[in-house]
């Protein structure tokens, strides 16, 4: 769509936005820097776009827990800036959210409405992040999503390649479940919602939307590794066994009915949307 503004430029949303977007004007930290909110609010106001969608997020779930003022900066700060200019502006604005707002008990699909409960500061400042866009007003979409993985920058996908490729058995935690993301399939996602909500004011509100099916992190890396042509030895252990600063969600599993209601996107499967990322690895 004309007159689309795209915070980010490096992340794995961002550069498969990128190919498909080609004619947005995306915006990185020499422009708009998310540590400083009202700077990013101010490009808003004076790009004037026809809608904004923030590709952008402190992302290191470890790293949040010795860096929260960072952290809510990037993630609850600036999206609520760019949400209230937005409202100014009278355009839609679409924020990505994650699965990290929930306390991953239980072992049901959360749905929208599910009371959250965030583990760590990374799913605490996603959270105040999504507070502070629907405060703002306006129309916006918050889309919820998990597992993402992509060729492009550090993921689950990458990793795994390296690690099969270089040792013949790996332990891998099995006991955390979720679906399993393709960046090009959020970035369709997003693309899709923004163009809607321009096109229909009453479009909005939070959206979940993940790989399909739900599966546990050591099937999702024997799929790598089978689509991979590897074959380590995979053994199953508890997340008790890898422990990390900062907990995670064993469910996150996400119940992504709505977005397919409202804006006709279907969940998609994660095992084909792994295949051109595979091959674009194996280039």
């Amino acid at each position: 769509m004309d007159g689309l503004l795209i915070f980010g430029k490096t992340g794995q949303v961002a550069l498969e936005l990128a190919r498909i977007a080609p004619g947005a004007r995306f915006v990185g930290r020499d422009e708009a820097d998310l540590t400083d909110p009202a700077a990013c609010a101010a490009l808003i106001r004076d790009a004037r776009p026809r809608a904004v969608i923030n590709a952008a997020a402190y992302t290191a779930v470890d790293k949040a827990e010795s860096d929260a003022d960072t952290a809510r900066l990037v993630n609850a700060d600036a999206p609520g800036a760019m949400a209230a200019a937005c409202a100014e502006l009278g355009v839609p604005f679409v924020h990505i959210s994650t699965d990290y707002v929930f306390d991953g008990s239980g072992d049901q699909p959360r749905a929208e409405d599910a009371e959250t409960g965030p583990l760590g500061v990374y799913g605490a400042t996603k959270l105040a992040g999504e507070r502070a866009i629907a405060a703002a007003g306006g129309q916006w979409a918050v889309l919820r999503t998990s597992w993402v993985f992509s060729a492009h920058g550090t993921n689950f996908v990458k990793t795994m390649r390296r690690l099969g490729a270089e040792r013949p058995r790996l332990t891998i935690v099995a006991d955390q479940i979720g679906g399993p993301t393709a960046a090009a399939d959020i970035a369709r996602a997003v693309l899709a919602m923004a163009t809607a909500m321009a096109a229909d004011p009453a479009k909005g509100g939070i959206y979940h939307f993940a790989g399909a099916p739900d599966v546990s992190w050591a099937d999702f890396a024997r799929e790598i590794f089978a689509q991979s042509g590897l074959s380590p030895e995979v053994a199953d252990i508890p997340s008790s066994d890898y422990p990390t600063p900062a907990r995670r969600p064993l469910n996150s599993r996400l119940h992504c009915a709505a977005i397919t209601r409202d804006f006709d996107i279907p969940r998609p499967d994660w095992r084909d949307s792994l295949k051109p990322v595979i091959e674009g690895l194996s280039a």
